[in-house]
């Protein structure tokens, strides 16, 4: 809420929406949901309040609600809604047209003109209690559908809410797509519940398009139109928001309480050089299986280059083979599987818990390299230490049976000259042990994306591409899978 219009629970740029704006458009939708006998909706959508009026209608009307990303491919996108059974899939009109054929009802939706379908599909068998499926990409770029129930998910919000009291947040500006469940559910979900604004522009007008293009002068001035008190960002972002603001001698604004970052490894660098402008960051991590985030650094319990302690809602260990598990507020089970969810996840991440509780997360545990000379080493321990300097926006690090490690590197900006990645190689190498530093490096051919087949849609590098399109400047046999 803000001191103009104290009523106001969405904003997107154009329109001010009140609480009772919101509630009336949510109790519609959520009626023509149960009229057309809605088992399982999926939207398909850009940003905006008629997202969210979707969201909160299907809750409100018990139906489950599958967010498809707009970066997801079209094999991504059919795969999903045929595993979730999905029966109506609400996208824009323009996009309606990749259906053709079938059945389509044009309506307006929170001032936005949206087309609701009817794709040819099965009802499917889901865990019970199934209220939200998000799917994730992995490395092989085939959606996997996390099922999630309403009390995880409000678990996590009332959760966020009781760690961020402190800080007062009445304003949030979404930066990631609402379809990302950690927007929706600490970006959306827990300023709602505490009755704050949430800005929800297109995602164009935040400067992101496509899966991995971002311009960090659009997120800025949106920033600065909206004096949002909290943001949440994935590293690449943030980093390149840092060199923006640093090339121009600029500094965040001052209306900015906390900017949470995730999805990726972040390390200490990067904060304290976010926070040296103005902009306060703070690490966090948590997975799909977990309903989102399950530890994050806070002003009074912060540690940089940590993941931050356990939330009220999460319960965090590590097992004797070094893996992070996590409990409380997981997943109902994967579609498709009947075995439910252990107690305590294994989250696939290899870490460890400091004396004081910070939880400090070194990377994958099916990553782990094994030197020519027997050291184990989690490559994206080596990647933070090298995306953490200034000039390297993107890094993959190999060395599995080498006698040293190997980088392929994509800098921040594409006319930065090789010394510049030459010397910030070096400073990374410093602060790592012998045997961790990089003794060969590649300037990448192009950017790890989508587009060049180099990366996952969510944006994970495709390590095996990458390597393999390099292999010739590395002087190394082709890659092989494990």
């Amino acid at each position: 809420m803000n001191a103009t219009h104290p009523d106001t629970t969405l904003n997107n740029g154009q329109r001010i929406f009140s609480h009772a704006d919101l509630d009336c458009k949510v109790r519609t939708f959520a009626q023509l949901l149960r009229s057309r006998g809605t088992r399982v909706i999926a939207t398909l959508m850009d940003n905006g309040p008629a997202w969210v009026v979707a969201d909160l209608a299907a809750a409100q009307a018990g139906v489950v609600h599958v967010p498809l990303p707009l970066f997801f491919t079209p094999p991504q996108i059919d795969h999903a809604l045929q595993a979730a059974g999905v029966d109506t899939l609400l996208t824009s009109p323009r996009m309606a047209a990749h259906w053709p054929g079938t059945p389509l009802q044009i309506c307006d939706l929170a001032g936005e003109l949206v087309g609701l379908l009817r794709p040819p599909t099965n009802p499917v068998a889901m865990p019970p209690g199934t209220s939200k499926i998000t799917f994730t990409s992995g490395t092989t770029g085939a959606p996997k559908g996390v099922c999630l129930d309403v009390d995880a998910l409000h678990a996590i919000a009332h959760g966020l809410l009781w760690a961020l009291e402190p800080l007062d947040i009445r304003r949030h500006l979404c930066a990631l797509p609402l379809a990302v469940l950690l927007e929706n559910v600490a970006g959306l979900m827990a300023p709602l519940a505490r009755g704050a604004e949430c800005v929800v522009l297109p995602l164009q007008d935040v400067g992101l398009t496509g899966s991995s293009s971002f311009d960090p002068s659009r997120l800025h001035a949106a920033v600065v139109r909206h004096q949002p008190h909290s943001l949440i960002l994935l590293p690449q972002m943030l980093r390149a928001w840092i060199a923006w603001l640093t090339h121009r001698g600029e500094r965040a604004p001052a209306s900015l309480r906390m900017v949470a970052v995730g999805g990726a490894s972040v390390g200490a660098p990067l904060v304290l050089a976010a926070r040296a402008i103005g902009i306060p960051a703070y690490e966090g991590y948590g997975l799909s299986e977990g309903a989102s985030v399950q530890t994050l650094n806070l002003p009074g319990a912060d540690r940089p280059g940590s993941a931050g302690k356990p939330l009220p809602h999460a319960r965090v260990r590590v097992s004797d083979s070094g893996e992070i598990e996590v409990a409380g507020s997981l997943f109902v089970g994967y579609l498709g599987e009947t075995t439910p969810p252990p107690t305590w996840w294994p989250t696939g991440d290899l870490g460890h818990i400091d004396t004081e509780g910070f939880v400090h997360v070194m990377g994958r545990r099916k990553h782990v390299l094994i030197t020519g000379f027997g050291r184990n080493i989690s490559p994206e321990w080596v990647e933070t230490a090298l995306r953490s300097e200034a000039a390297i926006a993107q890094a993959v690090v190999f060395g599995d049976a080498q006698p040293a490690l190997s980088a392929v590197l994509w800098p921040t900006r594409e006319q930065l000259p090789d010394a510049a990645l030459a010397a910030a190689v070096n400073k990374a190498n410093a602060t790592l042990p012998d045997y961790a530093q990089v003794r060969q490096w590649v300037r990448g051919a192009a950017a790890f994306s989508v587009e060049s087949g180099l990366a996952t849609a969510n944006g994970r590098p495709q390590r095996e591409a990458i390597y393999n399109l390099h292999a010739h400047a590395l002087t190394a046999p082709a890659f092989e899978p494990q």
